[in-house]
């Protein structure tokens, strides 16, 4: 069945994604972002302009007309944002919006959420959506907050809780990890084992199709992942090797490379890299969504896809 779907932060990694696989899918899409995007398939996809979420707006022309909503926009994580800023463009927008959803009779909200919502950064076991949510960051703690507003506005909802997401284009805690990797000198993590979940956009992608309809996915929340998670040192030999480099990764024990991260003040990018994280996808799999791509062949298909892209 084709829908009428409206996705929120269609600019963004994951929304140009999303709008391109839906349109491809054959459903009609309404992209709606602060910014105008190129519109590869015009018949299929019309823009709308998104207005600031940090401010009251009236979601009803948006929704005009829309069968499904697609909730991906959210300020990022920003080091000078406040708890305010997210209460307002996430949990308060979102609040709205499916306020505004239950009015149209909208057939389903599917809300991106956060697998920080769940655990934070890091785990000392395989977090499952059955674990009492345990957010640490004003932007993590945003996101629990906006997901208890969809379920309390009434519309019919899929949440959807993603661990790091890869992919060409990949932002934010991916992209610190490319950086890592593409440093021209050996590095310190040949002895790491700890391991993270990662999560393909395209798995991700798929994940969003099969939540549009269905009584499987409908008033669920469901943690996002590949299957099985990878070593932070098998993860940057993937990388390098990618590139056609070798992975030149020293022996160096996890302990000291700690007291050195720490003693430089950061602890938050330690719980990214030296502590884990691994996740379970098998209430989503249970529902009917099975990640295609296995995340060594993900991550080097991302690296080869930003070799050949042309530089600007």
């Amino acid at each position: 069945m084709a829908f009428r779907i409206l996705v929120t932060g269609s600019s963004g990694f994951i929304g140009s994604a999303v709008i391109t696989a839906l349109a491809n899918a054959g459903h009609s899409v309404r992209a709606a972002s602060r910014k105008p995007i190129r519109i590869a398939d015009p018949d299929r996809i019309e823009w709308m302009r998104l207005p600031d979420l940090e401010t009251e707006f009236d979601w009803a022309p948006l929704l005009e007309g829309i069968d499904i909503v697609v909730h991906l926009a959210a300020i990022a994580h920003r080091t000078q944002a406040n708890s305010g800023d997210y209460t307002k463009a996430i949990r308060i927008a979102t609040a709205n919006l499916a306020l505004a959803c239950r009015r149209q009779q909208i057939k389903r909200l599917i809300f991106m959420s956060s697998i920080g919502a769940q655990a934070g950064s890091a785990a000392d076991h395989v977090v499952t959506e059955q674990d009492e949510p345990w957010p640490i960051t004003a932007y993590d703690r945003a996101k629990l907050a906006a997901e208890e507003e969809v379920r309390r506005s009434g519309a019919p909802f899929s949440i959807l809780r993603p661990v790091i997401v890869y992919g060409p284009g990949a932002k934010a805690n991916m992209a610190l990890i490319l950086r890592i990797a593409a440093l021209p000198l050996p590095l310190p993590f040949g002895a790491f084992r700890n391991q993270r979940s990662l999560l393909s956009i395209d798995n991700l992608v798929q994940a969003v199709i099969v939540c549009l309809d269905g009584a499987e996915t409908l008033n669920r929340t469901f943690i996002v992942c590949d299957e099985a998670p990878i070593t932070l040192a098998e993860m940057l030999k993937t990388l390098r090797e990618a590139a056609g480099r070798p992975a030149r990764l020293i022996s160096v024990p996890p302990l000291a490379v700690r007291a050195m991260v720490i003693a430089a003040g950061r602890q938050a990018l330690w719980d990214r890299i030296g502590r884990e994280l691994v996740a379970s996808s098998a209430s989503l799999q249970k529902a009917g969504w099975s990640p295609r791509v296995e995340t060594k062949a993900g991550l080097t298909a991302m690296v080869r896809a930003a070799l050949d892209a042309p530089s600007e």
